[in-house]
């Protein structure tokens, strides 16, 4: 590893110890283990909104779903992946996006809620996940 990319990934550490300690610091009235866990259901939920809300009351985006069509000559996992949509049509537009950028740090938030309540390192889970996501390449999936 070069010495700025270890100078990155250090950069990334800290700032992702920094945002925990700080949930840590003001998660005060939701503190209960069972608290944290319906906020971060309800928080997921408001990014669901939030994109729906894009959708069906903006419009700056589009959702146009249909089937996946896959030629048959395909031979790879690679290959495949040139032919999956997203089914996602335009942009968000700028209040769109503030708002989905900000229920997506709510739900950031009570992420880094839980692994602070089970004394995991926010910036741990994440590197692990890339870990193994790096690892199992396409055998990943998702």
């Amino acid at each position: 590893m070069s010495s700025s990319t270890r100078d990155i990934d250090d950069n990334l550490d800290s700032r992702y110890n920094s945002f925990q300690e700080s949930v840590s610091e003001y998660l005060i009235r939701h503190k209960s283990l069972l608290d944290v866990l319906s906020k971060l259901h309800e928080s997921g939920a408001r990014v669901n909104r939030a994109v729906v809300k894009a959708v069906t009351s903006c419009g700056c985006v589009r959702v146009n779903a249909g089937k996946q069509e896959l030629p048959s000559d395909i031979s790879s996992y690679w290959e495949m992946k040139e032919y999956m949509a997203t089914h996602l049509e335009g942009s968000l537009c700028e209040q769109c996006r503030e708002v989905l950028e900000a229920e997506l740090g709510r739900n950031l938030f009570y992420i880094a809620a839980l692994c602070d309540l089970f004394s995991l390192s926010f910036a741990e889970v994440i590197e692990e996940e890339r870990k193994r996501v790096a690892a199992l390449g396409v055998f990943n999936l998702r």
